[in-house]
């Protein structure tokens, strides 16, 4: 009976244990079946087979032929304008749209030198803002550094940037000079805008038929005919009273071109309203609209501008209509921000106002004719007519809708406003646009912004003024030293002298720099204020907070090597004169408590040239000692005495090398010497090196004395120039290594000020 109760106790327990898994189990996989993998195989099999990866399709790399080294070198092209010569590009365009040529010049002549070069396209930026600005021998000194010293390739707008410089200056033979190089140098051919500069030029000087025949080398060397050379022509043949020369060559530009710029008929229409032959001049404004062509915006501006000069309205409304009606972006543009411009200031002249404004939001009448969308140029001019006519409250209106769009008010636009708000005395508007200027990060002009500042200080905004600079001396470029001046000028006449002195602290601190009148101004105001010394202190530091002290320093010895010295194989002991020495520096300073050959903390004994790495000079004065003159945790066993404390004032921390014999070990005098490490008594120095640093034990121990050191039987003078802290920093030995003297080496804190000992003769 028990053994039956036995096996039904182990069949239940069997029973109850759950099921164990089974090794050959179905793995789980990302499916949720096989034949859903299997199909997804299948897929992606398909897919390559429909889309091969590129480099199954992709032809193998050939190698060329290696590129001739005698071969002239290509410029850049729009590929090498990325990154960060891109976002250097684009810190130059923005200066030079908010009107700040100087600093744009600055930023990208010093760019040269930097790691991030400018291309080509940022040096004919600056170059053609340069000749825009009338500022011409600027543009030409620019193209002689950036092309010619600074190793940069030009492109042809290089050239042709420079050869409308020397047309516009009356040069026509240098520019001639420049484009007979590019015909013999470059490895580019001249553009059609080379000819339109050159024949120009040519006009301008009385050389017309020069003109001519470089239209003839054009047309000989495969160039197309262009139709602003022609038009060049045509109009110096017109201004000649030669009719029938400027209508053969208007015939030779129709045979040769089917489709040519308009521009050729305004210069016709011109000529013939000057002449009071109006008939004329309409009859060849018709003509051109019969070809149909489909004009750009460029042509049709030249000629709404001839028409609405020779009051021709009805015919000027019309043409803009039917551009309006044509402009069906993206396929054509038919309008632009200067057309608007056109026909605005137009309505502004005739005080059509409420007119203006309709016609700066007109649209066309087609059904395929979309709306033009207006830029920051056309909002500009729009802002500059209302502010110019009193009617701010329209210029706001417009402001606000500028900004309400994806679009950012530029320089021009605050700068409008401002202006309008200064003449209408409303000076709480004018801080506040100005602020909103200088938030949004946009360049302020040193003559704008001293004016400004000017008028906002009379009128009692001195704080304000001076918050505003702070923020604009966040950002770089850094304000001119002109704003700067005027706005501490006008804190200081105010009485805000801590005010003035935040200001002239980031002046010091950014590397601004003081201008002469400032520096006077603000001297004389803190004097009468009792504070001539604060300011002085002030001025007298750089942009990291240091007051340089000069200190010069005696003449060298040219360096002449050590004989034998019985200091490297024995006993070193004090020199004869060591005695005499310390007898005239004592008297400085309480008398010792040791032995005699024991030193106070500030003294040095005379070390053998061996081991000083350091040229003395031969005159007899001690060198100045530097140092923080503490006593060390524990007493030293070579200095006993009082420690010195000095009274001068400390002096910067100077960068301290020492000759590579100088290196040495670090140990303690109890213990056995090592090998003085790299010492070469008699070899030649292969230069200054940064002397190896080693922690000194914090036991109070003199630091170790670079070079070789034996220990010896009895107390030695230190070796040391101070007592060193516990924890501070090594000293280090400054000079080269000469061994022609035995006063005293110059010793110097790496990290700390040091205070001056006075020199003393013995």
């Amino acid at each position: 009976m028990s053994l039956y109760r036995l096996l039904l106790r182990r069949v239940s327990t069997v029973a109850a244990r759950p099921p164990m898994l089974s090794l050959t189990q179905t793995r789980s996989y990302a499916f949720s079946s096989a034949e859903e993998a299997a199909a997804e195989r299948r897929r992606r099999k398909r897919r390559l087979r429909i889309e091969p990866p590129l480099n199954a399709i992709r032809p193998p790399a050939q190698q060329g032929p290696p590129r001739d080294p005698n071969a002239p070198r290509l410029p850049d092209s729009t590929s090498a304008l990325v990154g960060p010569r891109l976002s250097l590009h684009n810190r130059v365009q923005s200066l030079i749209r908010a009107g700040d040529l100087e600093a744009a010049s600055a930023i990208a002549r010093h760019s040269v030198f930097s790691v991030t070069r400018p291309t080509v396209f940022t040096c004919n930026a600056i170059i053609a803002a340069m000749y825009r600005s009338k500022r011409y021998e600027e543009a030409i000194a620019l193209f002689h550094f950036f092309f010619k010293q600074s190793n940069i390739v030009p492109n042809i707008v290089s050239y042709n940037n420079v050869i409308n410089t020397h047309c516009d200056e009356g040069r026509v033979d240098v520019a001639l000079d420049v484009y007979r190089h590019v015909l013999g140098n470059a490895p580019f051919s001249p553009s059609p805008v080379t000819y339109r500069h050159l024949t120009k030029g040519l006009i301008q000087a009385g050389r017309i038929s020069e003109a001519v025949d470089l239209l003839r080398e054009m047309l000989t060397k495969g160039h197309g005919a262009d139709s602003l050379v022609y038009n060049n022509l045509i109009s110096g043949f017109l201004e000649l009273e030669n009719l029938e020369k400027a209508n053969e060559l208007f015939d030779e530009l129709k045979e040769r071109c089917l489709v040519y710029d308009g521009v050729v008929n305004a210069t016709f229409m011109e000529w013939f309203f000057k002449k009071g032959r109006d008939k004329e001049a309409m009859e060849s404004y018709k003509s051109l609209l019969e070809r149909q062509f489909r004009m750009t915006p460029a042509t049709c501006n030249v000629l709404l501008e001839v028409l609405l000069k020779h009051a021709k309205q009805t015919q000027a409304w019309a043409l803009f209509h039917q551009m309006l009606d044509n402009h069906t972006p993206p396929n054509f543009q038919a309008v632009n921000s200067d057309t608007f411009n056109v026909m605005v200031n137009e309505c502004f002249k005739l005080g059509n106002f409420e007119e203006a404004l309709a016609t700066f939001k007109k649209v066309g009448t087609k059904p395929n004719s979309k709306p033009f969308a207006m830029d920051v140029a056309g909002y500009n001019n729009i802002i500059a007519r209302f502010c110019e006519n009193g009617m701010l409250s329209h210029a706001e209106t417009l402001f606000e809708e500028l900004c309400s769009k994806s679009l950012s008010p530029d320089v021009p636009t605050h700068r409008t406003l401002i202006e309008a708000y200064l003449r209408m005395e409303r000076f709480d508007d004018a801080l506040r646009v100005f602020n909103r200027m200088v938030d949004a990060g946009l360049r302020v002009v040193a003559s704008f912004g001293n004016t400004v500042f000017d008028e906002l200080i009379k009128n009692g905004k001195a704080i304000d003024c001076a918050q505003i600079l702070s923020k604009m001396g966040e950002k770089d470029p850094k304000p001119d030293p002109t704003c700067y001046e005027v706005v501490i000028k006008g804190l200081s006449a105010d009485g805000l002298l801590d005010k003035s002195r935040e200001l002239l602290d980031e002046v010091m601190r950014y590397g601004v720099g003081v201008t002469s009148a400032l520096r006077e101004y603000v001297t004389e105001a803190f004097r009468k204020a009792g504070r001539g010394d604060e300011i002085e202190r002030l001025l007298d530091m750089n942009r990291f907070a240091y007051t340089p002290s000069p200190r010069p320093s005696p003449p060298r010895p040219a360096y002449r090597p050590p004989p034998p010295s019985p200091q490297m194989t024995g006993a070193r002991y004090p020199p004869s004169g060591f005695r005499a020495q310390m007898a005239t520096q004592q008297s400085l300073s309480p008398p010792p408590s040791g032995p005699p050959h024991q030193v106070l903390g500030h003294q040095r004994s005379p070390l053998p040239s061996q081991m000083t790495g350091m040229h003395q000079p031969s005159w007899g004065l001690s060198p100045p000692m530097t140092g923080p003159h503490t006593t060390a945790a524990g007493p030293s066993p070579h200095t006993t005495g009082q420690p010195y404390y000095p009274t001068t004032s400390e002096l910067p921390p100077h960068t301290n090398r020492v000759a590579p014999q100088m290196t040495a070990q670090h140990y303690t005098p109890s213990g056995p010497s090592p090998q003085m490490a790299g010492h070469q008594p008699y070899g030649t120095p292969r230069g200054p090196q940064q002397m190896a640093e080693r922690p000194y034990p914090p036991s109070g121990l003199s630091p170790p004395t670079a070079g070789q050191h034996h220990p010896l039987s009895g107390p030695t003078p230190p070796m040391s120039g101070s007592s060193i802290p516990s924890h501070g920093p090594s000293f280090q030995v400054a000079g080269p290594y000469h061994p022609s003297s035995g006063t005293p080496p110059h010793f110097e804190e790496s990290h700390q000020q040091q205070p001056e000992v006075p020199e003393q003769k013995f």
